[in-house]
């Protein structure tokens, strides 16, 4: 029987725990962090693309559920927690910079100036409101992404992916 899943190669064939066991032996020091998220499409496509870097963990904080269909099924291969307030967020990130992408603060600088360190967390906020002053506050560092059209900034989703990106740049592609 053919494994129609969208996977790599290597993965074809394995059950989806099989496919988590094996990632998790080779995860980046890379961590997500998406904070009342409105849009349930953004939430599952950030989860896809942080199982496209590999990342070490997505945390949701606040609201719950999102829809799945965005995430492409990748959310069975790579582990999400769920926070229901800030603090609890925070006590799981002990020794790791926490680097907010919000581009409505003055704290804000550009994120292609950011020089990442291995335990990173990326925080992402609502499409709306941004991340919450509370949750800002406790970020070590605050960048935003340049846009040069119209819009100041681009989609959350997008956003995320961007980041990952760079922070893969830095610390993953380097090295090869």
């Amino acid at each position: 029987m053919e494994d129609t899943r969208n996977l790599i190669d290597e993965y074809k064939g394995l059950e989806n725990e099989q496919v988590f066991d094996a990632l998790s032996k080779k995860r980046t020091g890379l961590e997500i962090a998406i904070e009342n998220v409105e849009h349930d499409f953004n939430i599952g496509s950030i989860v896809r693309t942080a199982n496209s870097f590999n990342v070490n963990k997505v945390h949701i904080i606040g609201k719950k559920k999102y829809n799945r269909r965005g995430a492409m099924c990748t959310d069975k291969y790579l582990e999400i927690v769920h926070h229901a307030t800030i603090e609890d967020f925070l006590k799981t990130q002990e020794n790791r910079e926490l680097v907010a992408i919000e581009n409505n603060t003055p704290r804000a600088k550009k994120l292609h100036e950011k020089t990442f360190k291995k335990h990173t967390t990326l925080i992402f906020g609502s499409e709306n409101n941004g991340i919450t002053p509370e949750l800002l506050e406790k970020a070590h560092d605050v960048r935003f992404i340049e846009s040069f059209g119209s819009t100041r900034s681009v989609n959350v989703g997008a956003a995320a992916a961007i980041a990952m990106y760079e922070w893969t740049r830095q610390l993953i592609l380097s090295e090869q």
